[in-house]
């Protein structure tokens, strides 16, 4: 059986984009984005909320050519991806499809082949409320931005127990929580 990974740069007081929409403040440095790719490179698919596959929808035309750009998009255009969005009719990326609403039977299914991960807060929080996610990855920067896109909604409710920690040079720190079952 496949594992749902919840991964997520947060704000120290909680938020993936501040009251703008901006997350500029989350740009990672070289070994940031190692840690994140490492990271994902095991992952099969990737399940996104129209917000988030919008922002990553980037990789499927960037030619940045430093290695640790490379890399990412070479990864992130090698995965399945499901786009959970009632409005979207057309994906912007190869190997796309969209669904118009999550379902946890469907993702339980996809989860007996393949590990995963689920990128937005909304999505990540139904997953959660549906026992469905099994690691939570936080990279935890430096910064309290006051407001805005919490990374998880309210009403959230879900025991962690801690498996790994690592502290990077830029202040930024990487939480692994497996979720208790």
């Amino acid at each position: 059986m496949g594992r749902l990974i919840y991964s997520v740069n947060t704000s120290l007081d909680g938020y993936v984009a501040d009251e703008a929409g901006s997350f500029d403040w989350a740009a990672p440095d070289h070994e940031v984005h190692r840690a994140i790719t490492d990271l994902l490179r095991p992952v099969g698919t990737h399940l996104y909320g129209r917000r988030v596959y919008d922002v990553m929808a980037f990789w499927e035309t960037t030619d940045d050519d430093t290695p640790e750009m490379r890399d990412f998009a070479q990864l992130w255009k090698s995965v399945d991806k499901v786009v959970y969005s009632r409005t979207l009719t057309e994906p912007r990326s190869a190997r796309t499809r969209i669904e118009r609403e999550f379902n946890p039977d469907q993702v339980r299914a996809l989860l007996a082949d393949t590990d995963a991960l689920i990128g937005g807060s909304e999505l990540a929080g139904q997953a959660l409320a549906a026992g469905l996610v099994d690691d939570v990855h936080c990279f935890i920067w430096p910064v309290m931005v006051g407001g805005g896109k919490r990374w998880l909604p309210d009403g959230v409710r879900c025991d962690l127990e801690l498996v790994d920690m690592r502290k990077f040079p830029s202040g930024v720190v990487h939480v692994q929580y497996r979720t208790a079952r």
